[in-house]
């Protein structure tokens, strides 16, 4: 079965479109769970309005469900805490600019 390491790596797949860079370096991932062979994946996206949850989501399933022993992968999108580009790896803000 995938750990969450692999679970993490596989999530850096996911780019956002609009900045170029991908989920997890972006803060975007707020938490990951593996149960039994099911990964559920917490996350958020830069503003409400963005209209590429749907297709993130998949992405997230299609990444994921690759991995080993990964039989269903559940991505849940929130908005609290709002995301803010504090969130975001020394690299990702270096990239922007921030």
């Amino acid at each position: 079965m995938a750990n969450e390491e692999q679970v993490y790596e596989a999530l850096e797949e996911v780019i956002d479109p609009e900045l170029g860079l991908d989920f997890v370096s972006l803060g975007l991932v707020y938490d990951v769970e593996l149960q039994n062979g099911e990964v559920f994946v917490t996350f958020t996206l830069t503003t409400p309005a963005c209209p590429i949850g749907p297709q993130v989501s998949e992405q997230m399933r299609e990444f994921v469900g690759e991995l080993d022993g990964v039989q269903k992968v559940h991505p849940k999108m929130v908005f609290d805490p709002p995301w803010s580009p504090e969130m975001m790896s020394e690299d990702a803000k270096f990239a922007l600019g921030y």
